[in-house]
């Protein structure tokens, strides 16, 4: 008569008394997308049948009620450790959503009434000659204003702000780095109609009253320019490790030279995107360009000091002012350029910061 043995259940098997399963008393890993769906699903239906359906509300109360129902589901099945982490994550990924609505809902904005009117034409073209109400013209002259008036703001922003960033982190020490440093944050927060009148008084000291052109105008805008990029330039230089310094030093390698081999370059990329901040932040600004280089201009003019240059966002303000279909038309497609134009110079200023910036292997 044989006898049969069995074998001891293998740990961990499901057969075995002594259960060893990792993921035992969680959430399964689709159910908070699947709870996520099915509140949207059911707060829609409710709304509707109500009839005060509208995007916000829905939104609003879809992650009321999925945070509610994720915690308490939470609690019963994992206990109040993991139901805690699940509420702040819900409540991060809700305020992130939150602070999103804003961008894309003006990006939509934007693009849906400027491709009204958006087309090679509009871009090809300028407004001289061209009367308010007559359905014609386009934003050439402004192109070309923003351009050259962005681009001399540029050249002369950017290394005073990056060589008074280098001084900083570098160089100055004691009360002369605290008295930069506050003077650096008060210009930070200075309206920019200030900027535009201070270029206004020292034209008119320089060149008399009635002298609007498109360098007053990048003047005004590279007053606006040299905080914001002295600030994250700074930032960018001090992220760069301290042994990278002293191993220069330590080779014999003078401070001028460190500094021009090693933490620039080991910072490109971060003063790149400061610098692009910088321009962003300068690019759509109107009341010191109505200002300096004036709101009239209709034609294209490439030379900086003669005469009145136009730009985007005032061709903007000014199409709006003056009203009609037309005119709204020809300002959201102007915006719509706007837009393009700053997504341009971001998508460059990631392809130089990563041309420039060190090779890791």
């Amino acid at each position: 008569m044989s006898t049969r043995t069995t074998q001891p259940p293998a740990p961990g098997s499901k057969t075995g008394g002594n259960k060893f399963d990792l993921r035992s008393g969680t959430l399964p890993r689709r159910f908070p997308a699947a709870l996520l769906a099915g509140c949207a699903v059911v707060v829609a239906g409710v709304l509707t049948l109500f009839s005060s359906f509208g995007l916000i509300l829905w939104a609003l109360m879809t992650a009321v009620a999925y945070a509610a129902i994720i915690v308490a589901t939470s609690v019963r099945v994992e206990g109040g450790r993991k139901a805690k982490d699940r509420l702040v994550t819900a409540l991060v990924y809700g305020c992130f959503l939150v602070a999103m609505t804003p961008l894309v809902s003006l990006l939509y904005t934007v693009v849906v009434h400027g491709m009204d009117r958006f087309s090679p034409y509009f871009l090809t073209v300028s407004m001289n000659g061209v009367l308010p109400s007559m359905d014609a013209g386009g934003v050439y002259h402004a192109i070309v204003g923003t351009l050259a008036i962005t681009g001399m703001a540029t050249l002369l922003a950017v290394p005073i702000g990056v060589l008074t960033a280098v001084y900083l982190v570098e160089y100055a020490q004691g009360r002369i780095k605290k008295v930069i440093t506050f003077f650096v944050d008060v210009m930070t927060g200075i309206p920019s109609i200030v900027a535009g009148l201070f270029v206004v008084a020292l034209w008119i000291i320089l060149f008399g009253p009635g002298h609007t052109n498109g360098a007053a105008g990048a003047l005004s805008l590279t007053v606006l320019m040299i905080p914001v990029v002295v600030r994250s330039s700074e930032e960018m230089l001090r992220l760069v490790p301290r042994d990278l310094r002293e191993a220069s030093y330590a080779l014999g390698v003078p401070k001028w030279r460190t500094i021009t081999k090693v933490v620039l370059p080991t910072s490109a990329a971060g003063l790149t995107t400061g610098i692009m901040l910088a321009i962003a932040r300068v690019i759509g600004e109107t009341a010191p360009l109505v200002l300096t280089a004036g709101s009239s201009a209709v034609s294209i003019n490439w030379n900086l000091f003669d005469g009145q240059m136009m730009n985007l966002p005032v061709f903007i303000y000014s199409q709006f002012r003056m009203g009609g279909a037309v005119n709204y038309e020809r300002a959201w497609a102007a915006a719509l350029t706007l837009v393009l134009i700053v997504m341009l110079l971001f998508i460059l200023a990631r392809l130089v910061g990563r041309f420039f910036s060190p090779k890791t292997r």
